[in-house]
């Protein structure tokens, strides 16, 4: 039985659940043999090996590294974190890679770099502050629904790394399932 629901176990009264199946059942009727999964988490940190800038298809290299995990989740979320000021994360087309190039020359062109632009922050060169920008509008987070073991993303989606810094620098992205 395949059960995505909220409930609350605290209780003192009958609590229904409804079912994918479009039944319901009572959680303190015994007789029902309704059985309630356990929630479950996992965590993995991954590392990813350093990019040129523009935007990156990262889809397999995250899969290959929590597949084992995520088998055994059978509705679920999974949470992906990037630990970076200076990149970002995103869903997007997974297939024609000028998709790409065209979100790169997009976010080129709306947050401006070099000697002319008017940003205060150079610490790190001029591309450090329209890596923070770009990086505020993508964000560094994602969540994905999880369905019987895999994520459930849409035919032509994919995760990408959004790399905003000039010079190639390794990314770490932690992955967070939760689900039953």
């Amino acid at each position: 039985m395949q059960l995505c629901s909220s409930i609350s176990l605290t209780a003192k009264v009958p609590v229904r659940v409804k079912s994918e199946y479009k039944n319901s059942t009572t959680l303190n009727d015994f007789s029902s043999n309704l059985v309630v999964p356990i929630p479950k988490w996992s965590q993995k940190t991954i590392n990813l090996p350093p990019q040129k800038r523009g935007c990156h298809l990262i889809t397999s290299k995250i899969l290959k590294e929590i597949q084992q995990d995520l088998n055994g989740f059978q509705c679920g979320l999974a949470h992906l974190f990037l630990h970076h000021t200076s990149a970002s994360l995103t869903i997007n087309e997974n297939y024609d890679y000028d998709v790409r190039d065209d979100t790169e020359t997009f976010l080129n062109r709306i947050v401006p770099e070099g000697p002319s632009a008017p940003w205060k922050h150079t610490l790190e060169g001029p591309d450090d502050m329209p890596a923070h920008i770009k990086s505020s509008m993508f964000g560094c987070a994602l969540m994905i629904p999880i369905s019987n073991g895999k994520l459930n993303m849409g035919t032509w989606q994919g995760i990408w790394l959004c790399e905003h810094r000039d010079y190639p620098t390794s990314r770490t992205v932690v992955v967070t399932l939760n689900g039953i």
